[in-house]
Protein backbone atom coordinates (compact mmCIF):
# COMPACT_ATOMS: atom_id res chain seq x y z
CA UNK A 1 0.00 0.00 0.00
CA UNK A 2 0.95 3.25 -0.68
CA UNK A 3 0.10 6.17 1.36
CA UNK A 4 0.80 9.77 -0.09
CA UNK A 5 -0.01 13.13 1.68
CA UNK A 6 -3.22 14.62 0.65
CA UNK A 7 -3.41 18.23 -0.76
CA UNK A 8 -5.81 20.05 1.99
CA UNK A 9 -7.90 17.30 1.81
CA UNK A 10 -10.10 17.58 4.58
CA UNK A 11 -9.46 14.05 6.24
CA UNK A 12 -7.47 13.44 9.39
CA UNK A 13 -5.36 10.47 7.84
CA UNK A 14 -3.38 10.58 4.43
CA UNK A 15 -5.36 8.95 1.34
CA UNK A 16 -4.22 5.30 1.04
CA UNK A 17 -3.55 5.13 -2.89
CA UNK A 18 -4.18 0.92 -3.13
CA UNK A 19 -2.15 -0.49 -5.80
CA UNK A 20 -3.94 -1.18 -9.43
CA UNK A 21 -4.28 -5.24 -9.62
CA UNK A 22 -6.76 -5.38 -13.00
CA UNK A 23 -6.88 -2.55 -15.94
CA UNK A 24 -9.98 -3.95 -18.42
CA UNK A 25 -10.18 -1.38 -21.74
CA UNK A 26 -12.99 -1.11 -24.25
CA UNK A 27 -12.33 2.22 -26.39
CA UNK A 28 -11.28 4.96 -24.53
CA UNK A 29 -12.99 2.88 -20.97
CA UNK A 30 -10.86 1.58 -18.33
CA UNK A 31 -11.99 0.20 -15.85
CA UNK A 32 -8.93 -0.56 -13.01
CA UNK A 33 -9.06 -2.48 -10.06
CA UNK A 34 -7.21 -1.54 -6.77
CA UNK A 35 -6.24 -4.94 -4.12
CA UNK A 36 -7.05 -4.14 -0.55
CA UNK A 37 -4.97 -5.36 2.21
CA UNK A 38 -8.07 -7.89 3.10
CA UNK A 39 -8.26 -9.67 -0.21
CA UNK A 40 -11.64 -7.71 -1.87
CA UNK A 41 -10.94 -5.17 -5.01
CA UNK A 42 -12.53 -2.03 -5.44
CA UNK A 43 -13.73 -1.33 -8.87
CA UNK A 44 -13.63 1.95 -10.41
CA UNK A 45 -14.15 3.36 -14.50
CA UNK A 46 -12.71 5.99 -16.33
CA UNK A 47 -15.46 7.14 -19.04
CA UNK A 48 -13.99 9.60 -21.25
CA UNK A 49 -16.28 13.15 -21.54
CA UNK A 50 -16.74 16.23 -23.80
CA UNK A 51 -17.98 16.09 -26.84
CA UNK A 52 -15.17 17.17 -29.03
CA UNK A 53 -12.11 16.03 -27.85
CA UNK A 54 -12.81 14.13 -25.46
CA UNK A 55 -9.88 15.52 -22.67
CA UNK A 56 -11.56 15.54 -19.68
CA UNK A 57 -13.08 12.45 -17.92
CA UNK A 58 -15.85 11.34 -15.18
CA UNK A 59 -14.47 8.93 -12.87
CA UNK A 60 -17.16 6.11 -11.25
CA UNK A 61 -16.16 5.72 -8.09
CA UNK A 62 -17.40 2.52 -5.51
CA UNK A 63 -18.65 3.17 -1.98
CA UNK A 64 -18.86 -0.29 -1.04
CA UNK A 65 -17.54 -3.74 -2.42
CA UNK A 66 -20.49 -5.71 -3.39
CA UNK A 67 -23.81 -4.00 -1.95
CA UNK A 68 -26.55 -5.78 -0.40
CA UNK A 69 -30.03 -4.41 -1.84
CA UNK A 70 -30.01 -7.24 -4.04
CA UNK A 71 -31.46 -5.64 -7.45
CA UNK A 72 -32.03 -8.83 -10.10
CA UNK A 73 -30.53 -7.12 -13.08
CA UNK A 74 -27.21 -5.90 -11.20
CA UNK A 75 -24.09 -7.50 -11.46
CA UNK A 76 -22.64 -6.03 -7.79
CA UNK A 77 -26.02 -6.94 -5.90
CA UNK A 78 -25.43 -10.51 -7.01
CA UNK A 79 -22.23 -10.40 -4.46
CA UNK A 80 -24.26 -9.55 -1.13
CA UNK A 81 -22.27 -6.49 0.52
CA UNK A 82 -18.89 -7.95 1.65
CA UNK A 83 -18.07 -4.44 3.17
CA UNK A 84 -17.67 -0.98 3.25
CA UNK A 85 -15.04 1.28 1.76
CA UNK A 86 -13.11 3.93 4.22
CA UNK A 87 -13.19 7.69 3.58
CA UNK A 88 -9.57 6.95 2.48
CA UNK A 89 -10.63 4.30 0.01
CA UNK A 90 -12.95 6.43 -1.97
CA UNK A 91 -10.38 8.97 -2.03
CA UNK A 92 -7.91 6.63 -3.07
CA UNK A 93 -10.15 5.66 -6.57
CA UNK A 94 -9.62 9.59 -7.09
CA UNK A 95 -6.37 10.06 -6.62
CA UNK A 96 -4.81 6.38 -8.72
CA UNK A 97 -7.34 7.69 -11.63
CA UNK A 98 -5.11 10.77 -12.06
CA UNK A 99 -1.69 9.51 -10.90
CA UNK A 100 -1.46 5.73 -12.51
CA UNK A 101 -3.89 6.59 -15.49
CA UNK A 102 -3.11 10.30 -15.64
CA UNK A 103 -6.59 11.27 -16.21
CA UNK A 104 -8.40 14.59 -16.21
CA UNK A 105 -10.89 13.80 -13.86
CA UNK A 106 -13.88 16.81 -13.45
CA UNK A 107 -16.72 14.80 -12.39
CA UNK A 108 -17.33 12.21 -9.82
CA UNK A 109 -20.18 9.88 -9.93
CA UNK A 110 -21.15 7.47 -7.00
CA UNK A 111 -22.46 4.88 -9.29
CA UNK A 112 -19.81 2.29 -8.93
CA UNK A 113 -19.98 -1.23 -6.55
CA UNK A 114 -22.71 -0.36 -3.39
CA UNK A 115 -25.59 1.64 -2.62
CA UNK A 116 -24.04 4.97 -1.47
CA UNK A 117 -26.90 6.12 1.49
CA UNK A 118 -25.91 2.62 3.07
CA UNK A 119 -22.11 3.92 3.89
CA UNK A 120 -23.11 7.69 3.98
CA UNK A 121 -20.71 8.77 6.50
CA UNK A 122 -17.87 8.13 4.63
CA UNK A 123 -19.05 8.96 1.74
CA UNK A 124 -20.31 13.05 3.17
CA UNK A 125 -16.77 13.25 4.15
CA UNK A 126 -15.37 11.58 0.52
CA UNK A 127 -17.32 14.67 -0.98
CA UNK A 128 -16.35 17.29 1.94
CA UNK A 129 -12.78 16.40 1.26
CA UNK A 130 -12.86 16.33 -2.73
CA UNK A 131 -14.88 19.74 -2.48
CA UNK A 132 -12.16 21.40 -0.23
CA UNK A 133 -9.49 20.12 -2.39
CA UNK A 134 -7.65 23.64 -3.05
CA UNK A 135 -5.02 21.71 -5.00
CA UNK A 136 -7.05 19.43 -7.79
CA UNK A 137 -10.96 21.04 -6.23
CA UNK A 138 -13.60 18.67 -7.57
CA UNK A 139 -16.90 20.70 -6.69
CA UNK A 140 -20.01 19.31 -5.58
CA UNK A 141 -21.62 20.93 -8.72
CA UNK A 142 -19.46 18.10 -10.47
CA UNK A 143 -20.35 15.42 -7.80
CA UNK A 144 -23.17 12.87 -8.09
CA UNK A 145 -24.49 10.17 -5.42
CA UNK A 146 -26.57 7.68 -6.90
CA UNK A 147 -28.97 5.74 -4.59
CA UNK A 148 -31.60 2.95 -5.25
CA UNK A 149 -34.17 5.34 -3.22
CA UNK A 150 -33.15 5.02 0.43
CA UNK A 151 -35.33 7.79 1.45
CA UNK A 152 -33.67 8.58 4.62
CA UNK A 153 -30.45 8.97 2.42
CA UNK A 154 -31.80 11.43 0.58
CA UNK A 155 -33.52 13.51 3.01
CA UNK A 156 -29.76 13.72 5.13
CA UNK A 157 -28.35 14.66 2.01
CA UNK A 158 -31.20 17.37 1.31
CA UNK A 159 -30.48 18.48 5.06
CA UNK A 160 -27.05 19.11 4.49
CA UNK A 161 -28.14 22.04 2.56
CA UNK A 162 -25.77 21.28 -0.27
CA UNK A 163 -27.76 22.65 -3.39
CA UNK A 164 -25.44 21.70 -6.08
CA UNK A 165 -24.45 18.47 -4.88
CA UNK A 166 -26.32 16.41 -7.85
CA UNK A 167 -28.94 13.27 -6.64
CA UNK A 168 -29.78 10.29 -9.50
CA UNK A 169 -32.43 8.08 -8.56
CA UNK A 170 -32.37 4.54 -9.96
CA UNK A 171 -35.86 4.08 -10.11
CA UNK A 172 -36.08 1.46 -12.99
CA UNK A 173 -39.81 1.01 -12.77
CA UNK A 174 -42.63 3.07 -13.89
CA UNK A 175 -44.89 1.31 -11.11
CA UNK A 176 -44.53 -0.70 -7.31
CA UNK A 177 -46.06 -4.32 -8.99
CA UNK A 178 -42.98 -4.06 -11.13
CA UNK A 179 -40.67 -2.11 -9.21
CA UNK A 180 -41.30 -4.58 -6.42
CA UNK A 181 -40.21 -7.19 -8.14
CA UNK A 182 -36.34 -6.28 -9.78
CA UNK A 183 -35.38 -4.09 -6.61
CA UNK A 184 -36.61 -5.26 -3.13
CA UNK A 185 -36.34 -1.97 -1.47
CA UNK A 186 -39.29 -1.11 -2.86
CA UNK A 187 -41.14 -3.09 -0.76
CA UNK A 188 -40.55 -1.34 2.20
CA UNK A 189 -39.93 2.04 0.77
CA UNK A 190 -42.62 1.52 -2.08
CA UNK A 191 -42.94 4.62 -4.94
CA UNK A 192 -45.10 7.00 -3.18
CA UNK A 193 -42.28 7.37 -0.56
CA UNK A 194 -39.83 7.86 -2.67
CA UNK A 195 -41.47 10.46 -4.64
CA UNK A 196 -41.57 13.07 -1.63
CA UNK A 197 -38.10 12.61 -1.08
CA UNK A 198 -37.31 13.14 -3.98
CA UNK A 199 -39.28 16.59 -4.05
CA UNK A 200 -38.08 17.62 -0.87
CA UNK A 201 -34.61 17.58 -2.47
CA UNK A 202 -33.13 20.83 -2.91
CA UNK A 203 -31.95 21.45 -6.35
CA UNK A 204 -30.34 24.31 -7.97
CA UNK A 205 -32.00 26.84 -10.24
CA UNK A 206 -32.44 24.92 -13.56
CA UNK A 207 -31.09 21.72 -12.01
CA UNK A 208 -32.82 18.16 -12.25
CA UNK A 209 -32.71 15.29 -10.03
CA UNK A 210 -31.53 12.55 -12.48
CA UNK A 211 -33.95 9.62 -12.72
CA UNK A 212 -32.17 6.84 -14.04
CA UNK A 213 -33.82 3.94 -15.74
CA UNK A 214 -32.50 1.24 -17.34
CA UNK A 215 -34.52 -0.13 -19.81
CA UNK A 216 -35.52 -4.42 -19.65
CA UNK A 217 -36.83 -6.42 -22.77
CA UNK A 218 -40.49 -7.49 -21.90
CA UNK A 219 -40.72 -5.73 -18.72
CA UNK A 220 -40.72 -2.36 -17.90
CA UNK A 221 -40.44 -0.86 -21.89
CA UNK A 222 -43.69 -0.28 -22.93
CA UNK A 223 -45.16 2.47 -24.31
CA UNK A 224 -48.01 2.01 -21.61
CA UNK A 225 -44.89 1.79 -18.76
CA UNK A 226 -43.92 5.34 -20.78
CA UNK A 227 -46.78 6.77 -20.09
CA UNK A 228 -47.12 5.47 -16.44
CA UNK A 229 -43.37 6.80 -15.69
CA UNK A 230 -44.57 10.46 -17.44
CA UNK A 231 -47.43 10.20 -14.71
CA UNK A 232 -45.39 9.56 -11.60
CA UNK A 233 -42.91 11.83 -12.45
CA UNK A 234 -45.09 14.89 -13.95
CA UNK A 235 -44.66 18.14 -11.34
CA UNK A 236 -41.16 16.91 -10.37
CA UNK A 237 -38.01 18.60 -10.83
CA UNK A 238 -36.39 15.74 -13.08
CA UNK A 239 -34.47 14.40 -16.22
CA UNK A 240 -34.94 10.63 -16.64
CA UNK A 241 -31.47 9.29 -18.09
CA UNK A 242 -32.58 5.64 -19.94
CA UNK A 243 -29.89 3.24 -20.04
CA UNK A 244 -30.62 0.22 -22.38
CA UNK A 245 -29.54 -3.37 -20.24
CA UNK A 246 -26.34 -3.73 -19.69
CA UNK A 247 -26.51 -8.10 -19.12
CA UNK A 248 -24.60 -9.11 -16.08
CA UNK A 249 -23.26 -12.95 -15.49
CA UNK A 250 -25.91 -15.26 -16.01
CA UNK A 251 -28.75 -12.86 -16.25
CA UNK A 252 -32.80 -13.78 -17.31
CA UNK A 253 -32.76 -10.38 -18.96
CA UNK A 254 -32.29 -9.16 -22.46
CA UNK A 255 -31.75 -5.76 -24.04
CA UNK A 256 -34.92 -4.22 -25.52
CA UNK A 257 -34.28 -3.62 -29.50
CA UNK A 258 -33.75 0.47 -30.51
CA UNK A 259 -36.41 0.70 -31.99
CA UNK A 260 -38.58 0.36 -28.76
CA UNK A 261 -35.99 2.52 -26.74
CA UNK A 262 -36.95 5.55 -29.35
CA UNK A 263 -40.12 5.03 -28.95
CA UNK A 264 -40.49 4.58 -25.41
CA UNK A 265 -37.99 8.28 -25.16
CA UNK A 266 -40.60 10.07 -27.93
CA UNK A 267 -43.17 8.61 -25.21
CA UNK A 268 -42.00 10.39 -22.53
CA UNK A 269 -40.50 13.75 -24.51
CA UNK A 270 -44.30 13.69 -25.65
CA UNK A 271 -45.82 13.71 -22.46
CA UNK A 272 -43.39 16.82 -21.57
CA UNK A 273 -40.78 15.34 -19.59
CA UNK A 274 -37.26 16.14 -20.05
CA UNK A 275 -35.41 12.25 -21.44
CA UNK A 276 -32.13 11.52 -22.69
CA UNK A 277 -30.68 8.09 -24.03
CA UNK A 278 -27.46 7.28 -22.29
CA UNK A 279 -24.67 6.31 -25.15
CA UNK A 280 -23.58 2.40 -24.17
CA UNK A 281 -19.99 2.29 -23.20
CA UNK A 282 -17.79 -0.06 -21.50
CA UNK A 283 -19.56 -3.16 -22.00
CA UNK A 284 -16.86 -5.48 -23.04
CA UNK A 285 -14.74 -4.73 -20.39
CA UNK A 286 -17.74 -5.68 -18.03
CA UNK A 287 -17.43 -1.81 -16.97
CA UNK A 288 -20.74 -0.62 -17.62
CA UNK A 289 -23.96 0.89 -15.64
CA UNK A 290 -24.54 -2.39 -13.47
CA UNK A 291 -21.93 -4.31 -14.45
CA UNK A 292 -19.13 -4.13 -11.82
CA UNK A 293 -18.32 -6.74 -9.18
CA UNK A 294 -15.96 -9.76 -9.44
CA UNK A 295 -17.97 -12.40 -8.05
CA UNK A 296 -15.23 -15.17 -8.81
CA UNK A 297 -13.71 -13.19 -6.05
CA UNK A 298 -16.68 -13.56 -3.49
CA UNK A 299 -16.78 -17.40 -4.21
CA UNK A 300 -12.78 -17.74 -3.55
CA UNK A 301 -13.14 -15.70 -0.43
CA UNK A 302 -16.92 -17.55 0.77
Amino acid sequence: MISLETNALAVASPVDVLPVSRKLVDGDVIKFCQRTPDGYEIESVIIPMGARDKTWRTLCVSSQIGCKRGCTFCQTAQMGLLRNLTTSEILGQVRAAREHFNANVRNVVFMGMGEPMDNLDNVIDAIRAMHDDHANQIPRRRITVSTVGRCDGIRRLASLGWRRLNLAVSLNAPNDEIRSQIMPINRVEPMALLREAIAAYPVRAGGHVLIEYVLIRGLNDAVDHARELADYLRGLRTCVNLIPYNPREDSPYETPEDGVITRFQLELMGAGQLCFRRNTKGTAAMAACGQLGNLALRRRIH
